[in-house]
């Protein structure tokens, strides 16, 4: 289980990132046209999963925006954010924000994203959550990055995630 804290205060998640060079877990995502999204949808990209516990923060709102910019000018990647905030609110938090280069995805479905990827936050006010996170595949579905954010109201590195690229 990772430690991490929320605001100063220790809370955990249900495990620990994938290993770098492992495969990456198959997922089912909710896209916001309410079409489900896996693994093989993006099959010979490069994928950064920027993960967060909901659109609806400041810190949250702040990584799609960057990454938003970022994956412009990146060749033959995608940048899929997940959280578990209905497709609804994920399509009216772009279109109100001009969000075109990233793939907003839902795990509200059955979580099982957040467990299969063991970054669910276990205890505190955000239980049931997604920790902040990034993980990186390459395009033979390996993990080759990861970065577990240690304090959620932090936002990750963008540059060594983009330097993994």
């Amino acid at each position: 289980m990772a430690n991490i804290t929320l605001k100063g205060n220790a809370i955990n998640t249900i495990g620990n990132l994938p290993e770098t060079g492992t495969k990456a877990a198959n997922f089912t995502l909710t896209a916001v046209d309410l079409s489900k999204k896996s693994l093989s949808d993006f099959a010979g990209k490069k994928i950064i999963l920027n993960i967060f516990p909901s659109v609806d923060t400041g810190t949250c709102a702040t990584s799609v925006r960057e990454f938003n910019k970022k994956a412009a000018d990146l060749d033959n990647t995608v940048v899929l954010c997940v959280s578990k905030d209905l497709p609804f609110a994920q399509a009216r938090f772009c279109g109100a924000e001009g969000i075109e280069n990233v793939v907003m995805l839902s795990d509200f479905a059955d979580g099982n994203f957040g467990k299969s990827y063991e970054l669910e936050i276990a205890d505190g006010p955000l239980a049931n959550l997604h920790s902040r996170s990034i993980v990186i595949i390459d395009e033979e579905e390996n993990v080759i990055y990861t970065e577990q954010v240690a304090e959620t109201t932090e936002e990750p590195n963008y540059t060594a995630a983009i330097s993994a690229i």
